[in-house]
């Protein structure tokens, strides 16, 4: 028996390899798809480039040159600019936060919503990417990642505006680098989830009145021109905006970048951007799995 025992040794490590091998080579076939999905889509963003910029640049740029610059140097620009008092003399530093969470939701959503809506018009573009080797929920998840760069870019593209296009420049101070980059990875990748959601969850021709009815109205009320803690007196709407994932980034900005200002625990923002992430993630991915089958 005892030798019987010792033949079946090498017998089961051999079945053992054999069943990591198949596994092993499926994962790696798995990376090489989804490294291949990510090449082309910078490919793409490669040869757009110049209008990603211009489509980052234009609206925070307007914004800032007309509050932050000509208004300050007209007469009476504080009693027209009553914002400002928030942060002293500089509504520039209550604004950098802000809109580079603007910045990141709007080129999330829109490198993640719009391109769908012609994937999945009438010509199918969705089929090929589905034809990869690799599950679909990933190729899904492959566009939230994709997203994310985006909307890094947008941020890194914003903040020397948000910095240098004002009459007075933003008071910063960065004393905790690693809590920057997890709100910054963090909201792109929410900001990616969300488009992914929007863009299955409406029809081709509608994404154009979503960034009407939805975006449009989350971004003001996501505490990005004022801190959450300025609704104090306005109690109703500070506590419903609490559902606006545009909130917990603007004020982990505001809490990573202008720690001097009020806001919001960063523990409690972190949670809500994962909350937020996994939730938007999970709804995400089940309409595309919809859409696609369907």
């Amino acid at each position: 028996m005892t030798q019987l025992a010792e033949v079946a040794k090498p017998s089961t490590s051999l079945n053992r390899q054999t069943t990591r091998g198949p596994q092993s080579s499926k994962l790696t076939q798995y990376a090489r798809a989804f490294v291949g999905l990510f090449r082309r889509d910078l490919h793409v963003l490669r040869r757009e480039l110049f209008p990603f910029i211009i489509r980052v640049c234009m609206n925070p740029l307007l914004f800032l040159f007309v509050f932050t610059y000509v208004i300050p140097h007209m007469n009476a620009g504080a009693a027209m600019n009553p914002t400002a008092s928030m942060a002293g003399n500089a509504f520039s530093t209550v604004l950098l936060p802000g809109l580079m969470a603007v910045a990141i939701m709007f080129s999330g959503i829109a490198a993640v919503a719009l391109p769908l809506a012609q994937e999945f018009g009438i010509t199918r573009e969705i089929d090929d990417r589905v034809m990869c080797p690799l599950p679909v929920p990933f190729v899904a998840i492959e566009k939230i990642c994709f997203s994310a760069v985006q909307s890094v870019i947008a941020a890194c593209i914003v903040y020397p505006l948000a910095y240098y296009v004002p009459a007075t420049h933003p008071t910063t101070h960065i004393s905790n680098w690693p809590f920057l980059i997890l709100v910054v990875a963090l909201a792109s990748l929410t900001a990616g989830a969300l488009g992914l959601t929007i863009g299955t969850s409406v029809k081709p021709q509608q994404i154009g009145l979503i960034f009407g009815v939805v975006v449009i109205p989350i971004t003001f009320l996501g505490c990005v021109y004022y801190p959450w803690a300025a609704l104090t007196h306005i109690r109703w709407l500070q506590v419903g905006v609490l559902i606006n994932p545009i909130v917990y980034m603007s004020e982990g900005l505001r809490a990573a970048l202008t720690p001097t200002l009020p806001h919001m625990n960063p523990f409690l923002i972190v949670g809500m951007l994962i909350a937020s992430l996994c939730l938007l993630t999970w709804l995400g991915i089940k309409g595309f799995l919809r859409r696609v089958i369907g």
